[in-house]
């Protein structure tokens, strides 16, 4: 009868080890894992909704002609008024853009090869400092939709499309950093990287 009971302690002892050892040594581990991954989700959402925004506000920006200011048909307050929309498109850029260069280490290094971890980080730099540049700001949201375009669709689109385009998304992207950064002799649109004044 001894021996019984102490067989149903150890089966107990040994039950209560196998739930309560998991408990505090590999369920924190997976919690801390699964935090750091649902973190890493919601910055390449973050990533993806900046990108939006700067696609979305240079195509309004694009779309905005401000009468002159001696049009009869448009009035001081409506001409400030929409003065004040394209500020705050502005803003919105603004804002996009120094998240992404503030934050880049949040959203480039998860994926999964060194190719598809340079170009956002690569894209967060050359955007930062083709916004911050000198150069008109019809020709900076003409370019800064044109670099940002190919990098939302390389991460973003549908996978079928990814896998049919990256190629030319990525040659696309690259093509448009080469164009920002170039520097002609005459200095017409000097590279932003330089400091550069544009046309």
């Amino acid at each position: 009868m001894l021996d019984y009971f102490l067989l149903l302690g150890g089966v107990a002892i040994t039950s209560v080890a196998a739930v309560v050892a998991p408990g505090l040594t590999v369920t924190p581990r997976i919690e801390a894992r699964r935090q750091r991954i649902q973190q890493a989700y919601a910055d390449r959402d973050t990533f993806n909704r900046n990108l939006m925004v700067i696609l979305c506000a240079c195509a309004r920006l694009r779309g905005l002609q401000l009468p002159p200011t001696d049009d009869p048909d448009c009035t001081p307050s409506v001409r400030e008024r929409l003065v004040g929309e394209r500020r705050r498109w502005m803003q919105q850029i603004d804002d996009a853009t120094r998240w992404m260069a503030d934050n880049v280490e949040r959203f480039a290094g998860g994926w999964p090869t060194e190719q598809l971890r340079d170009v956002p980080a690569a894209y967060a730099a050359h955007a930062r400092m083709l916004w911050l540049s000198d150069r008109d700001d019809h020709l900076k949201i003409e370019q800064l939709a044109e670099l940002t375009a190919p990098v939302q669709a390389m991460y973003f689109r549908y996978v079928w499309h990814r896998a049919r385009h990256t190629l030319a998304h990525r040659a696309a992207f690259t093509a448009m950093v080469d164009r920002i950064t170039a520097v002609d002799q005459g200095g017409a649109d000097r590279g932003v990287l330089d400091g550069g004044t544009g046309a």
